[in-house]
């Protein structure tokens, strides 16, 4: 039997930017992206603390530092410094699942950088 659990996330980051006029996702910063496990193109959650609501979109890697941008439609759903949770999910056997540990990432919610001991 296979399971859904979470495999990556990243805790409380703040949103630096909005554009309707994009094709719609979300764009990442390429270190939280490679700190968290997440690869272009893939599906994420993101989660709104400020008002609740929850998107499911997908990833654009960032070379701006400490980007966390959404784009299209989405750039709707929150406001320019909404604090975001991003969570993926993967598919797996029940028995891998039950050792299984997600990359979960903690970065500096001002900022979106990391620390050292996550780099």
């Amino acid at each position: 039997m296979l399971v859904e659990v979470l495999k990556s996330k990243i805790h409380r980051v703040r949103l630096t930017d909005t554009n309707l006029n994009y094709i719609g996702s979300i764009s990442l910063d390429e270190n939280l992206m490679e700190a968290a496990g997440l690869v272009d193109g893939e599906k994420v959650h993101v989660l709104n603390v400020n008002n609740g609501n929850r998107l499911e979109t997908y990833v654009i890697r960032s070379q701006t530092p400490g980007e966390v941008a959404l784009h299209g439609p989405a750039s709707r759903w929150a406001e320019k410094g909404d604090v975001l949770i991003i969570v993926s999910y993967a598919q797996m056997d029940i028995d891998k699942a039950r050792s299984f540990l997600p990359r979960i990432i903690y970065p500096d919610e001002k900022t979106n950088q990391l620390s050292n001991s996550q780099n």
